[in-house]
């Protein structure tokens, strides 16, 4: 059993579409202004060609400021460039592949939308986080969503680090923040002509 964290961490989420010509200085802006534990690379594309120049073009503003670069679900490819981990969005059933392949130093996530059982699963798998998203209802999918409750009692009961992700706002992150590890954030402050500001906005609320 741990106690809450006492300040969560920031995690970021690419967008799904990013253009290699400007994305770069605009991530880089961001994680100049505040303290990144990790970038996660989640394009939408299964190119593996715009996959591999965006991962080497990304970790290149990573590297150069000591911030792990993970990408979402293809190991090979992880492994193949030799990125710090993958994050997997099948709850625990790719977390012991993952694992195996990429060896114990490497990050392996698991998204595990609401669920503390898959959550478990995937830490018992091997998994260095689970991710628990999105954090508000919406009429997406099925509408559900990581409640409160489920933050807390993780938090209480459970030593893998947790990441809330996904219709986070500031009245969300006050919420949360005592009772997560890290916030995952990304669609929330792409869209913003600034989101270096639009991010300050936001992580005020940890504080």
């Amino acid at each position: 059993m741990q106690d809450a964290p006492e300040q969560p961490q920031l995690y970021l989420i690419t967008p799904s579409e990013i253009e290699l010509s400007s994305f770069p200085d605009t991530l880089a802006r961001v994680l100049d202004a505040h303290a990144t534990a990790c970038v996660r690379l989640a394009l939408a594309t299964r190119d593996e060609d715009r996959l591999a120049r965006a991962a080497d073009t990304l970790r290149a503003v990573t590297d150069a400021r000591e911030v792990a670069l993970v990408i979402a679900d293809h190991t090979l490819l992880a492994e193949r460039l030799g990125l710090d981990g993958v994050h997997l969005s099948d709850a625990a059933r790719s977390v012991r592949f993952a694992r195996k392949t990429l060896g114990e130093d490497a990050i392996v996530g698991s998204f595990c939308a609401g669920s503390r059982h898959d959550g478990m699963s995937a830490g018992e798998a091997g998994a260095d986080y689970i991710a628990f998203g999105p954090t508000r209802p919406s009429a997406l999918d099925d509408g559900s969503h990581a409640e409160a409750e489920m933050f807390q009692w993780w938090s209480e009961m459970i030593e893998i680090p947790c990441v809330a992700e996904g219709a986070l706002d500031v009245e969300m992150i006050r919420t949360l923040a005592p009772l997560t590890d890290f916030f995952g954030i990304g669609d929330e402050i792409w869209g913003s002509d600034d989101p270096v500001a639009a991010l300050t906005a936001l992580w005020a609320a940890t504080r």
